[in-house]
């Protein structure tokens, strides 16, 4: 009985707020002589802000017109921010900049949908060791990251010299499927001299601090071996499938939206998404080195705590994680 009266009063005070929203809509709307839409559009500067309130609002609006905005086709947003104009009862003519940028938050909203879909098929898709692009993207990304080191054939102990777990990459791609190898290569191309530091760090041994006591209490020869008995230690590849797991995951939950609402002008692509895989790359691996692991057991520990660091950076709607990789800059968001 008493989680029932607790389930009525729940419900009795979600409906409050709606009716109590709704009449606050109405009463914004005849004091400024504007919707919420231009409210929103007006009172807050082209990114993240701006796009999500509009996204929420859309998403929240009894019309069912508002509702499916934010999954129309790419090339019905004109049309469909016309149809919203009219049901709004704004003048076009009048209220240019509106029409201007709900367009550029429809083109965000919209990309970022369709982003998803494409990452998400991507995923899916596994390794085919008799596809030639799968394998021909496999020789690149061995060609990058071991520049003029032959591979002595394909199924080789040599893979793990690049941080894959055996001799035969493919199986490693079972999570992440070609997303994994996309990702990799595109950092290995686009990030060469990050992508060839990290792999040299990954391999070499670690120094750490080792006290007088410690000294005492060991020869010479011991203290050196102690002295660099562990290295920064992680398999670069692996780790790359593991971070692109990581931002896989940003991108579904809709936490990565502050982001690429505010690098992408207009929609999300493929781009943006492996820009943002080569900075937590990047991050990752500075991260990892500053929380000093004792050894590669201890990686789902960091790898949550690095997960916790950049969602609490995301939570900021000003945030761009990597701005520097925004592309378009001449696009400007109204």
């Amino acid at each position: 009985m008493k989680h029932f009266m607790r389930m009525v009063v729940q419900v009795w005070f979600y409906f409050y707020c709606v009716c109590v929203w709704r009449f606050l809509k109405f009463i914004l709307r005849k004091l400024t002589g504007r919707c919420e839409l231009q409210r929103i559009c007006y009172n807050n500067k082209p990114g993240a802000g701006r796009t999500l309130k509009i996204e929420a609002s859309l998403k929240a609006s009894k019309s069912k017109l508002l509702q499916t905005a934010v999954t129309v086709h790419p090339d019905a947003i004109e049309k469909t921010i016309e149809d919203i104009m009219a049901l709004k009862n704004v003048n076009i003519d009048t209220n240019p900049q509106l029409s201007v940028s709900l367009q550029a938050c429809l083109l965000q909203i919209v990309g970022y949908r369709n982003l998803t879909l494409e990452i998400e098929r991507l995923r899916r898709e596994a390794y085919d060791s008799d596809n030639n692009q799968h394998e021909d993207m496999l020789q690149k990304l061995w060609k990058l990251l071991k520049p003029g080191v032959p591979l002595e054939s394909r199924i080789s102990k040599q893979w793990c010299e690049i941080g894959f777990q055996g001799d035969d990459p493919k199986t490693d791609f079972r999570g992440m499927g070609l997303l994994g190898l996309y990702n990799l290569v595109y950092f290995a191309e686009k990030e060469t001299p990050s992508a060839l530091q990290i792999l040299s760090d990954s391999l070499q041994p670690k120094s750490r601090d080792v006290s007088k006591e410690d000294f005492s209490k060991t020869s010479k020869l011991e203290w050196e071996m102690k002295k660099f008995d562990k290295s920064i230690g992680y398999s670069f590849a692996i780790v790359g499938i593991n971070i692109t797991d990581l931002a896989y995951n940003l991108m579904i939950s809709g936490a990565l939206k502050t982001h690429l609402y505010n690098v992408a002008p207009e929609s999300p692509t493929l781009h943006h998404f492996q820009q943002t895989f080569c900075f937590l790359m990047q991050e990752f691996h500075k991260f990892w080195i500053e929380e000093d692991p004792l050894d590669i057991m201890e990686f789902n520990r960091v790898r949550t705590k690095f997960y916790k660091h950049i969602l609490k950076q995301l939570q900021n709607t000003d945030m761009a994680l990597c701005p520097h990789f925004a592309a378009s800059e001449g696009l400007v968001n109204l």
